[in-house]
Parts: structure tokens; sequence; C-alpha cells
């Protein structure tokens, strides 16, 4: 539904209270005229905008994780762990309530009860608003945004994760691999690996956090725990009996074609790293809206770092350089170099077109669970 069609809908007190907010002037016991008075002023681009831009960080995060939200009607609930999710710690300390977001949206006719009898206590978001808010949102960001020209040298991944994940299959298939008690690989068969791979890292030390990023996170680097996790996941490797054996699904794998293993670990990515970024699909769409030419690392996470909380001791910005930024180029969506401004980055065509996906991506796809 529209927001005229919900205008229509609301009672007199809820379409002067949205009035009062926009300061309408407008005949308070007139529905027509108040209708009237709210479309005008939201009709208003540059008045919309600057609706957007008078948004506080919480606020910010609030409306993105709703335009990136697939369902159509929120529980009061569920709308409280949206706006909790999208408030930091400060925020809360200084008496900030989710409640206080969701009061704020509906003020402001952004969000409105459902028409019919079981959807009357239920909420959602005028679907041309939503459209209206991702523009100026793109508009907004993009604004910001340092463009260069292209570096004298840069790295792209293309597809080798693809064909790394069918290299970690034949050597399983061609080695005895001990494995110890926890299921890892020991460091002279994960050394002997990644002298086979396309993309070689270096080994996980003792030194350190890891978590939160996929189940072998902790004792692998970080592309290969996602090449593992997708593997065990999809039951295309086992451990057992203190080995790593190669399964019956795992030797179909060795002919699957490139391309659409890469879609299939793009949003295997989405699903494992959501428990720590819940709102990764939406960075992925503003990287891609923003970073289609050549652009600074820096004012991208200047734009897109607000929607971007901390996750235990990785900062905002450690998680768009390390878990999100390097991720991408390691999935081919982005190449990566060094220019005279700074470090450079630039979307793929592959990357553009999974990035526009991020759009239709469920938000609300359960992050990955490991079986034993």
């Amino acid at each position: 539904m529209n927001l005229a069609d919900m205008l229509t809908f609301a009672d007199i007190g809820q379409l002067n209270r949205i009035a009062d907010y926009y300061q309408c002037e407008c005949k308070p016991n007139s529905k027509h005229e108040l209708i009237q008075s709210i479309l005008t002023t939201l009709g208003s681009k540059p008045f919309f905008e600057q609706q957007i831009r008078q948004l506080n960080q919480a606020d910010q995060r609030f409306l993105n994780n709703l335009l990136f939200d697939p369902r159509q009607y929120y529980g009061m609930e569920e709308l409280i762990a949206i706006a909790r999710q999208s408030m930091d710690k400060k925020e809360s300390e200084a008496g900030s309530s989710p409640r206080d977001l969701i009061v704020r949206f509906t003020k402001s006719g952004w969000l409105f009860n459902g028409t019919t009898q079981q959807t009357r206590y239920l909420y959602q978001v005028p679907k041309d608003l939503k459209l209206r808010f991702r523009d100026v949102l793109s508009t907004h960001l993009r604004a910001g945004i340092v463009k260069t020209t292209e570096p004298a040298m840069y790295r792209e991944e293309y597809h080798l994760m693809a064909e790394d994940l069918k290299l970690f299959l034949k050597f399983v298939q061609q080695h005895e691999i001990a494995v110890n008690a926890e299921g890892m690989m020991y460091r002279r068969s994960q050394q002997q690996l990644m002298e086979h791979l396309h993309i070689s890292e270096e080994l996980v030390g003792k030194a350190g956090w890891r978590f939160g990023y996929g189940r072998s996170f902790k004792d692998y680097p970080d592309r290969f725990a996602l090449v593992y996790d997708y593997a065990f996941h999809h039951r295309l490797i086992r451990e057992e009996q203190g080995c790593l054996r190669l399964t019956g699904s795992g030797e179909e794998k060795l002919g699957a074609e490139k391309t659409a293993e890469m879609i299939q670990l793009f949003r295997f990515w989405l699903r494992l790293y959501k428990g720590a970024v819940p709102n990764l699909s939406s960075i992925v769409y503003w990287t891609g809206e923003c970073a289609e030419n050549w652009s600074t690392r820096e004012s991208l996470f200047q734009q897109i770092g607000p929607f971007i909380q901390p996750f235990y001791y990785d900062t905002a910005e450690d998680i768009y350089d390390k878990r999100i930024i390097k991720m991408m180029m390691h999935l081919g969506l982005i190449r990566a170099g060094e220019h005279e401004q700074g470090r450079v980055v630039q979307m793929t065509a592959w990357g553009l077109k999974l990035a526009s996906s991020c759009r239709s991506v469920s938000a609300d796809v359960a992050p990955i669970v490991f079986d034993k």
C-alpha cells in the first residue's frame, strides 16, 4: 500500500499528529485537507531530502533496516527488535529506547497500522516511501564519495574462490588429512593446502580473539574459513575418526559450474556473517551504489560506516575493512588498489549485479547453524 492509501485509512487523530509533526497549515477537523496537506509536504523533494539529512544515526540505521527487510508487516516485538539493533550503547545510555524510535517514525507518517481486522495491530511502511527513501539515501551517500582515476596497479580475484573450493576438495580427496579433537586440520596440513590454492593466506596465530564469523573462523584464516564452512555446511566434507574426508556430494561438486558456485558462496557469506553484521546485505548494496567508479575507501566508510555497529572487539571500521571490503574482494565483487589519494576500490560488473540483488535478499533468513 502507498502513502496516500494509508493516510486514507488513518483516523483523524493520527492525521493530526502527522500534520503537527510537519507543521502543516490546514484545518484539523477536515480529513481531506489533512491528507492533501501531508501529501503536498512530503511530495516536496527538497523537504523530503531535508528530513533524511536531519536523522540521527539511530534513526538512519532503523530506517535502513526497515528498507531492506522484506516483510510487509511487523508486530510490535519485531519492530522493537529492529529498533534495538539500530541503537548503540551510547544512545541507550543517553536514555533513548527502541519505542522512542518507533514513536518518531509513527508520528512522521513512515509507519502505519494495518488496515484490516487481521493487521490492525501490525505495522507497515508505505511502499512508495520505501522507494523514495532508497533513492534519496542513495543520492545523499553518493554525494560524499571521493572519486579517483584508475590506480597504476590493483588486485582482483574474479571467481578464484570457486576454483579454490574445488582445489580444497581435491586436496581432501588425494591426501590423508588428520584433524584434532575439535575437527581442525593441523598446521602442517594447512600450510600444504595453502601452497595448492590460488590465494594463499597466513595461518592464524595464537594471539588475539577470533569468533562470530563462522564455525572455523577461530582456527583458519578469513577466506579459507569461509570456504571450509561452506564445504562443511553443504556436507561436501566430513570430520570423522580423526580425519577429514570427501563425501559423495563433494565428489559431485568437483564438476560444478563456477558462476553458480560463486553466487552460492556469496549468499552463504551473507548468512554466515549475519550474526555479527545483521544488516550486511544493505552494506553491500550501498557499497555497490557508491563505488561504481574508483572511490577512496576512506570516503566509503565515512558515508556507509554509520550503518555499521561494532561487534565485540571489532570496531565499525574494522568490520567494514576486514569483514566486508576484504571479503567482497575475495568473492569477486570489488577490485582494490593503492592511489595517491589512499586506498581505493571499485565494484566489478559481477559485483554490481550481486549488490543490486541485495535489495531482495531476505533480511529475516536465519544465520547459518552448523550441524555436528
